[in-house]
């Protein structure tokens, strides 16, 4: 019954698609993946890895000769697999009932800097799994450009290295299910804003935040009309429901502020940490007495005789730490 549900699920979203997607079908099977590719996807698409469940994708175009977005149909069991996709336009990961475990690494790997959108079919629980022995895992999802999570299904995602969800651009939720049920570090990680629209996240058994948004640069935007081109460190919550429990650190860690204007927060919202922002045109002395210590945004300590260029700083001052716009 389950198999047939999910058979329909997948029926229904090639109906729907637009007549532009093209559709590139993955299905795992223990050791081994079908890919299909369409004829029409064939000069854009190459599958570098033949049958094997270790499925790497190549995807490329020219604004010429773009043949529009591509939908990647992701299917199936594999408990020593993982899909990893690099490419220079804006793709759908569309998963339709997948339990995929890397046994070495990334579950998930998109390595591609654009729009890249993961839907749950509707109706279906997809799990993903990985590994601890490639010591550059930054996450068993792990996504290079904006991630946009969404659908009417379940995603379960869990890592026994990094963290559970990592995007190296912002991440929004909406209407889809989260599951995170574990990690080394984080559970959600990500650079310029997080935002949870609806749906329903759950983190639990994070070794560190459940939540942690850096900034991108050290060029921040602040909030930004329709979020377009944002680099804020912020985190907003408008809708949905979002649990976090059993974490080593805070709920909800930024490196700008966190707003919550909407939905359920069940977690303790006392938890979480936001960087005040201080304008000053240099470094000051401290009025308090205690050394200033100052870092750059990747963590390097820097000399405190130093004048600061224009950017954005942590400042450490006896137990309390602050973020500083130098201008």
């Amino acid at each position: 019954m389950k198999k047939i549900l999910y058979t329909l699920a997948a029926l229904l979203f090639c109906t729907a698609a637009s007549a532009a997607d093209i559709i590139v079908k993955v299905e795992y099977n223990g050791n081994s993946a079908a890919v299909t590719i369409p004829a029409e996807a064939s000069g854009y698409v190459s599958n570098l890895n033949g049958e094997s469940s270790h499925v790497k994708l190549l995807q490329t175009s020219t604004t010429a000769k773009n043949p529009g977005e591509i939908v990647y149909l992701l299917s199936g069991e594999s408990e020593n697999g993982e899909f990893y996709l690099t490419g220079e336009y804006k793709a759908t990961l569309q998963l339709n009932g997948l339990t995929l475990t890397n046994p070495d690494s990334t579950a998930i790997h998109i390595k591609d800097g654009k729009r890249i959108k993961v839907n749950m079919n509707p109706n279906t629980v997809n799990t993903l799994k990985d590994g601890v022995t490639d010591t550059t895992s930054k996450g068993c999802f792990h996504c290079k450009g904006h991630t946009e999570f969404g659908g009417k299904g379940t995603l379960n995602v869990s890592s026994n290295y990094a963290h559970a969800i990592y995007s190296k651009e912002y991440v929004t939720v909406k209407n889809c299910t989260i599951n995170v049920t574990g990690a080394k570090k984080d559970g959600i990680h990500c650079q310029e804003y997080c935002l949870i629209a609806s749906g329903e996240v759950n983190i639990k058994n994070v070794e560190d935040d459940g939540i942690q948004v850096e900034l991108k640069d050290s060029v921040a935007t602040g909030q930004t009309l329709n979020h377009e081109d944002e680099n804020s460190g912020n985190f907003y919550m408008t809708g949905g429901t979002l649990a976090i429990n059993d974490i080593g650190s805070y709920c909800i860690k930024t490196y700008g502020s966190i707003a919550f204007s909407g939905g359920k927060q069940n977690f303790d919202t006392n938890n979480i940490k936001d960087y005040d922002t201080t304008a000053i045109n240099g470094v000051v002395n401290s009025k308090s007495g205690n050394r200033q210590y100052y870092y750059d945004l990747g963590g390097r300590r820097l000399p405190n005789d130093a004048m600061l260029p224009r950017g954005i700083y942590i400042v450490k001052e006896g137990d309390k730490t602050r973020k500083i716009v130098v201008k």
